[in-house]
């Protein structure tokens, strides 16, 4: 495995739901600190700032650290765990996985399950279950046993157990958390690439935090850096799977990092998303588009930031997204990572001035 793999199979591998990023955290700090300037803000977004040959203008690269998980909020007497979702999570995708309860004491091991559908009526079976119905087995006798002996308590928090992998054609890699571990390996691997040359500008990689219930690290990040704008790393939903034919999806994998021209939390900056196309056009690098009006990303709370800050919101087309196991394929990542490095070549302060006009 080579290091852009390794790179994002151990991030993708860490814990690190909505308000506990601390092990993403700590992980950027320790591979950043020696090539950049490292801060944080008071919700825990790090803040990992790389400066060119000049301090302005300020590039902010946010890819939010959080996954989606769980959180227990209550344990019954006999010892299974009822929980509440933290991010959005499809009910359907949930019965009879595994998780791993993150305690005082260490890790524990659970699945989902609820009522067998054996002793469920014909009605009953039709139905959707629901969250709240379900419960967590970690192997406990009882609501003591689970709390004094594995340390298990209310607010704890849950995350899924899903081990990183290639498939058969390994262009295409299956984890949890690509949302968003993929735009932290990205905007790292960006200031990696800009530590070996000259740029006329300062660019800030952030981890942004709790982004999966709120966008509420890049607002708080935002505010320490006050960016000249900014290019939001993140996932996009795929279209390529079947059942989707009709919905007018057209992103597949393997056929370029994907743009999002509007969604529920931003319409991006024209002139910025035309010096995108432009730059991506010169080089070669294919494009995809998206709209995506059902969510939004960090670029929601960025872009109102102070009097506006030019906005563009990129994708990694990925299967599957808030569930266990989601899949995408490298050649998109790598396409993004290298419009990102010639982008920012080219955002000297007379440009960033022109796309702010």
């Amino acid at each position: 495995m080579d290091k852009r793999l390794q790179l994002i199979k151990e991030l993708t591998e860490l814990h690190g739901v909505s308000g506990f990023e601390e092990e993403v955290k700590y992980y950027i700090k320790e591979r950043m600190e020696k090539l950049t300037e490292i801060s944080y803000d008071n919700l825990g977004s790090i803040i990992c700032k790389k400066q060119g040959t000049d301090e302005n203008p300020k590039i902010m690269l946010p890819g939010h650290m959080d996954e989606i998980g769980f959180l227990v909020n209550a344990i019954t007497k006999e010892g299974y765990l009822k929980f509440i979702p933290l991010g959005g999570w499809w009910d359907q995708v949930l019965l009879a996985h595994r998780v791993i309860v993150k305690t005082s004491k260490g890790n524990i091991p659970g699945i989902i399950g609820s009522t067998p559908p054996h002793l469920l009526d014909a009605k009953e079976r039709e139905k959707v279950i629901e969250k709240k119905t379900m419960f967590i087995d970690v192997g406990a006798e009882s609501k003591e046993e689970a709390m004094e002996k594995f340390g298990i308590r209310p607010g704890d928090v849950i995350v899924p157990e899903s081990n990183f992998a290639l498939m058969h054609n390994p262009k295409y890699v299956m984890a949890k958390a690509l949302d968003d571990r993929l735009g932290v390996a990205l905007f790292m691997e960006v200031i990696e690439e800009l530590a070996k040359i000259q740029h006329p500008n300062t660019v800030y990689g952030v981890g942004t935090v709790q982004e999966e219930v709120g966008l509420r690290g890049a607002q708080t990040s935002t505010d320490l850096i006050k960016p000249d704008l900014t290019f939001v790393l993140d996932v996009g939903i795929a279209g390529d799977t079947p059942g989707l034919e009709n919905l007018h999806i057209d992103v597949k994998l393997g056929k370029g990092p994907l743009v999002l021209l509007a969604d529920a939390s931003m319409i991006p900056n024209r002139s910025l998303r035309d010096f995108v196309i432009d730059t991506a056009n010169s080089l070669g690098i294919p494009l995809q588009f998206a709209t995506m009006m059902g969510g939004g990303t960090d670029g929601g709370a960025i872009h109102k930031y102070g009097s506006g800050v030019p906005s563009v919101a990129f994708g990694i087309p990925t299967r599957y997204i808030h569930s266990h196991t989601s899949t995408f394929h490298r050649d998109d990542y790598e396409n993004l990572l290298k419009l990102l490095v010639e982008m920012i070549k080219k955002l000297d302060a007379s440009t960033v001035d022109l796309i702010k006009k």
